[in-house]
């Protein structure tokens, strides 16, 4: 564990979240807070190049916040783990904010856990908050599939052999919402190129990723992106394959600055700075966080040397609709890759819409099954 400043005492810390209790359930605003203490928790290493770098590079934001201590904890498992991990936080550390960032953490041990310590705040990256869940838990997270959209647009123009592929991890909802954009992205350019998905099973499983990316080459596709915790496998492999890449999570532009065409990146400075401030300032934070890349929750890497003048056209009039609000990768006709109809004529889901975050299909035109 890192810290910025030192600890409270665990006398203030029972103290303040004493009275923080007591005024809400008066129906009173929470008091502002001159100091405390907030966790943060990662699956994997800080340095991954991608998804807990993301959050990592979030975090330091918050330690430069006047009054605040940060403790981060590494690699901890999606198990009973990250349960002792956040209880330690709060009994020896007296965090009162805790931000678990990976998605198994939500159900069952966040949910399990703040019952127990209905004083303390859980924001939880990704999970699917609902009414009837302890209103001491929120999730955040991101309309990162446009990102991936915009990957998509530029991957179309570069594809020389219209195959384009995926890493996955696992086929949950915000997995398969970027597989989908990545290629409905492509066939805004080119309504005949395909996109051939493998999933690894696990966020990092270093092995299965360098074999389904040489796997994915060796079927034709050229332009390769992934949704893992850390990239950086797949874009070297990748690269040195001779295809060009897509990042995710961080800018990977440094591993294969030649091959590298942009990437969907997550902004997280702005969004945790924010929730943190709005503690410090005695409000509350909203149980269902979510913005886009007009709220600056997440950007896009800088378009590569290798991006052709159409490509460059098409992505900034994509991105340029996207800030305009309202946007819809997903539009009617539509069917799932098995046939089955998802929109009929006119119907859209814009990236909004909460019914994406349920999503458990594949669009036609990706190779590849969630089973």
């Amino acid at each position: 564990m890192t810290r910025s400043t030192p600890a409270f005492s665990r006398r203030s810390f029972l103290s303040a979240t004493t009275a923080l209790g007591a005024a809400a359930a008066l129906g009173l605003p929470a008091r502002a807070q001159s100091n405390m203490t907030v966790g943060f928790i990662y699956v994997g290493p800080r340095d991954d190049f991608g998804y807990n770098q993301a959050h990592a590079e979030g975090a330091a934001a918050v330690k430069a916040m006047a009054g605040v201590t940060v403790i981060e904890e590494e690699n901890v498992a999606e198990t009973i783990d990250v349960q002792k991990s956040m209880e330690s936080m709060i009994n020896l550390d007296g965090a009162s904010l805790i931000f678990p960032t990976s998605f198994g953490y939500f159900n069952p041990h966040i949910l399990e856990l703040a019952p127990k310590y209905p004083d303390i705040r859980f924001q939880h990256a990704a999970g699917l908050w609902t009414d009837g869940m302890p209103s001491n838990v929120g999730s955040y997270f991101g309309y990162i599939g446009m990102g991936q959209y915009l990957n998509g647009i530029v991957a179309g123009h570069m594809s020389a052999t219209k195959k384009i592929g995926f890493v996955a991890a696992k086929p949950i909802p915000q997995v398969l919402l970027n597989i989908n954009s990545f290629l409905l992205g492509a066939r805004a350019v080119d309504p005949s190129i395909t996109c051939q998905v493998i999933f690894t099973g696990e966020w990092s499983l270093a092995v299965k990723e360098a074999e389904a990316t040489n796997a994915l080459v060796d079927a034709g596709c050229d332009v390769i992106t992934c949704h893992v915790d850390g990239p950086k496998v797949v874009m070297e492999t990748a690269a040195r394959r001779g295809a060009f890449i897509c990042g995710y999570h961080a800018d990977q532009t440094a591993l294969a600055p030649d091959r590298y065409l942009t990437g969907a990146e997550w902004n997280w400075a702005g969004v945790y700075t924010g929730m943190v401030q709005t503690v410090l300032d005695g409000g509350m934070i909203d149980n269902f966080v979510r913005g886009g890349l007009a709220d600056g929750f997440i950007k896009m890497s800088p378009l590569g040397s290798a991006v052709s003048d159409a490509a460059r056209a098409q992505f900034e009039a994509a991105k340029a609709e996207i800030l305009a609000g309202g946007f819809a990768a997903l539009k009617g006709p539509l069917n799932d890759n098995t046939g089955k109809p998802l929109l009929g004529a006119g119907e859209a889901l814009v990236e909004t819409d909460i019914a994406l975050e349920s999503m458990d299909y594949l669009v036609e035109g990706v190779i590849g099954s969630t089973a």
